[in-house]
């Protein structure tokens, strides 16, 4: 019972579009590093504005780390705080670390003698949390990836799980420059995803009287391009909706991505 509680609070924190309107977010403390060994400190967190911790914590229940050769890696000093996670990680091996929570749940709602009842958690919790008398019962599987990445000396490639919904770089996401044009692609199981609309928000709108959303739209490929106007962080997002769930009562999949991405200076 305490592990399906701790998964149904960390989906809750990590899946925002289901719950509420908070975002999430990682920010590592370096993006890019010469030569290997070094390490870094990634910040996870659930809040109003992107990359001020004034909410909650990331949990890092879900959290999955992928070295240059393909194989995980665990973080150390991991640490779950009042308004936000933390751990370290060393960069051991040359190449792109792909750093990312991600979790596959479900969400269930329904009422019960007229009053709104509701479930976040694992799909083999749902018998024994939803009654059989429930009413307008609707289940929906949840898969969400909240990343960023990180790289020790010369970029490599970054290989995607062919699960939920993905960025796959054509631009590498460790090698973004203001004023220039970089080129992503999102696809959803391994597939294009097309007439998908992401959202990119610079860092410091606490400092701006504007958000400064960019809204662009992916094409038949499922690519889109953006030129970034400065350095800086950068919060990307997309989501989307679709029948193929594996749930076998869920009617439908809820699909969302989120990335921070470094944009350096010329």
């Amino acid at each position: 019972m305490k592990t399906a509680i701790r998964f149904a609070a960390a989906l809750a924190l990590s899946l925002p579009a289901i719950v509420h309107a908070h975002d999430t977010w990682m920010v590592p403390s370096s993006t890019v590093l010469s030569g290997t060994g070094n390490w870094i400190t990634v910040d996870a967190a659930v809040g109003n504005d992107k990359f001020y911790f004034n909410h909650a914590p990331l949990r890092l229940d879900n959290l999955v780390i992928v070295a240059p050769d393909g194989k995980t890696v665990s973080p150390e000093n991991a640490n779950r705080g009042k308004l936000r996670s933390t751990f370290d990680l060393q960069l051991s091996e040359a190449g792109t670390y792909r750093i990312a929570v991600v979790n596959d749940g479900v969400f269930a709602r329904w009422k019960e003698d007229g009053k709104p009842k509701r479930y976040f958690g694992k799909a083999d919790g749902l018998d024994a949390a939803v009654p059989a008398q429930a009413q307008d019962l609707e289940i929906a599987e949840s898969v969400g990836r909240v990343e960023t990445f990180a790289t020790a000396g010369k970029p490599s490639a970054i290989t995607p799980s062919g699960k939920g919904l993905e960025l796959v770089p054509v631009t590498h996401p460790n090698d973004l420059y203001a004023d220039e044009t970089a080129t992503f692609q999102l696809t959803v199981d391994g597939k294009p995803a097309a007439d998908l609309e992401v959202n990119i928000v610079p860092g410091g709108s606490r400092y701006r009287d504007k958000v400064g959303e960019i809204a662009l739209k992916t094409d038949k490929d499922g690519k889109f391009q953006i030129k970034w106007a400065q350095p800086g962080l950068y919060w990307v997002e997309a989501r989307t909706e679709d029948g193929k769930t594996t749930v076998a009562k869920a009617t439908k999949r809820r699909l969302s991505y989120v990335a921070t991405l470094e944009v350096l200076a010329q």
